[in-house]
């Protein structure tokens, strides 16, 4: 047996330890994710619906746990950054098991649908260490730093409960001081009837009168209004697609406010319904859309991902239908959806502009006529069980209209639902 003097020994372990450590060291880099003490991770909790980082070109809106599509668990940080400017970010873990921070790089996945804006709604996507179990994290330009003076976000979606209700509708961007309030409220109304026990509004603005009716739903628990200041942060675009130069982002980031509804009802809620506050989702088949979801569920098996065709009823043709006298609506500001019973013609199979109801749980990233990102299957929806109701004002003259009175199916209840909510709603003052 050959013997070896024991400076010889000493330096072979002394190697082997430097050769493991080493080892060691570059597994945690390539892993991106380093470990240090943490007091709690004294950072300041951020309850704002936008929080801007230090480099002003990321602006964070919450992160959702996420384990649908990766092998480990997920969070996934809802966000807008700017798509040329931002190269690396950090997730910064605050572990309640060790009392430590966990640094892991993010992947930057930035929506397909920007539409050539600099600005756009992106997903930051950081891997969880197995060990770790954070309920907070920040984000961070580097994987270095102090934590306590980074905002910090709580991660949501980690308690899954049965659902409490089965449709949420979700509103994006009410802005440009909203002030149509017949129809704001025959709307709601409309949505309650068809099914809805939930409707998010992301608010910008609106007029003192519609704030009023809001604070009404929202007393009676059917309205979940999320503050949107996004002119805070980005010089907005009124068009979806980018065509003036300064502007950061299109449609008052309403690409963000879809996705952020998606995830705050993840498990909440059944379906969501994706539409705007001027269209109704109108069923031909069915008289609400617990039936028609049902119906349409049977007939397709694996399906999460429902298109309605968009038909405009446009407010320049008007009919009285004896609704036009109702006494208590006279003075209000806004149009009576009764009155419009003309829409444009079918469209097809090839229809643009389509509106969704969808399963949450099967979409990954949504834009506002598809799902750009999804688990199971989409379909279009047959124009004979259902159509999108769009009554606003259109961009040029329409011709061609088809008489169609859908809407005239629900008069009754709409017109007595309506007046309830009047009646305990002081609006002159």
């Amino acid at each position: 047996m050959v013997r070896f003097p024991r400076k010889i020994l000493v330096w072979m372990s002394l190697l082997l330890t430097a050769y493991f450590l080493l080892r060691f060291l570059y597994t945690r880099i390539l892993t991106t994710q380093w470990r240090s003490p943490c007091a709690c991770c004294g950072s300041k909790l951020s309850t704002d619906t936008i929080t801007p980082l230090g480099d002003n070109r990321t602006f964070i809106i919450s992160p959702y746990f996420d384990n649908r599509v990766h092998n480990k668990s997920a969070v996934r940080i809802l966000s807008i950054i700017h798509h040329e400017e931002v190269k690396d970010l950090y997730c910064w873990f605050c572990c309640t098991v060790n009392n430590s921070v966990v640094v892991s790089k993010a992947e930057i996945d930035i929506h397909t649908d920007r539409f050539g804006f600099p600005y756009g709604t992106t997903d930051l996507v950081c891997m969880e260490p197995p060990d770790c179990h954070a309920k907070y994290l920040s984000v961070h330009t580097s994987p270095s730093g102090n934590m306590a003076q980074l905002p910090l976000f709580q991660i949501q979606n980690r308690d899954v409960k049965p659902f409490s209700t089965n449709f949420t509708v979700c509103i994006s961007t009410m802005y440009r001081n909203y002030n149509n309030v017949l129809q704001f409220i025959q709307t709601m109304e409309m949505y309650r009837i068809l099914g809805a026990q939930r409707i998010m509004i992301y608010l910008n603005n609106c007029s003192s009168q519609v704030e009023k009716v809001m604070q009404y739903y929202i007393t009676e628990g059917v309205l979940e209004v999320i503050p949107w200041p996004i002119q805070r942060y980005f010089t907005t675009d009124l068009q979806w697609l980018y065509s003036a130069k300064g502007k950061d982002i299109g449609y008052y980031g309403q690409m963000a406010t879809l996705n952020d509804c998606i995830y705050r009802n993840m498990y909440r809620t059944k379906f969501v319904v994706l539409i705007d506050i001027d269209e109704i989702i109108l069923p031909f088949e069915h008289q609400t859309w617990d039936s028609m979801m049902e119906s349409l569920q049977q007939q397709n098996p694996g399906v999460g991902i429902f298109l309605f065709e968009s038909h405009i009823f446009p407010q320049t043709v008007a009919t009285d239908g004896n609704f036009s006298n109702i006494s208590s609506w006279k003075s209000l500001p806004g149009f009576n959806i009764l009155q419009y019973v003309h829409r444009e013609p079918d469209k097809g199979e090839n229809a643009s502009g389509r509106k969704m109801i969808v399963d949450p749980r099967m979409v990954i990233q949504t834009s506002v006529h598809s799902v750009l990102k999804r688990i199971g299957g989409s379909m279009k929806v047959p124009i004979k069980t259902a159509q999108v109701y769009h009554n606003k004002m259109p961009k040029s003259p329409m011709t061609s209209l088809i008489e169609d009175k859908t809407i005239w199916r629900y008069n009754a209840s709409l017109i007595r639902n309506v007046n309830k909510v009047l009646s305990q709603i002081d609006l002159q003052s």
